[in-house]
């Protein structure tokens, strides 16, 4: 599903692509890059800050898995979900720019043409 769509959310927009891929990389992706390096140069300062940005993600997912009774360990796995997400995103682009549109139940669809400009 998130292949199929998540180019079209972006209104197939290349800048919305970097922009939103920038974005979770920021979000997601550095902090457990941080406490990882951080902690394997012992850099007791990366290690605060990864640390307290993971954790912040954390917390701020937990009224979701609150609300469907899930367990609140799982908001550790974020940055996996969001690492699939992004990679799903960035084949979405790929499949739009190779002409192949969406796929549904094992069928193609035409990729949309893009609005005429007027003046």
């Amino acid at each position: 599903m998130v292949t199929r769509t998540a180019y079209v959310q972006l209104k197939h927009s290349p800048s919305a692509l970097i922009g939103s891929v920038l974005g979770m990389i920021l979000i997601y992706v550095l902090p457990v890059a941080g406490l990882i390096l951080g902690l394997l140069t012992g850099d007791t300062p990366a290690v605060a800050a990864a640390s307290t940005a993971w954790m912040m993600m954390a917390i701020t997912y937990l009224p979701t898995l609150r609300l469907y009774k899930e367990p609140l360990w799982r908001a550790l796995l974020l940055p996996i979900a969001a690492s699939f997400y992004t990679l799903m995103t960035l084949d979405s682009a790929r499949r739009h720019y190779a002409g192949q549109g969406g796929t549904w139940k094992g069928r193609n669809y035409d990729v949309p043409e893009p609005p005429a400009n007027h003046p």
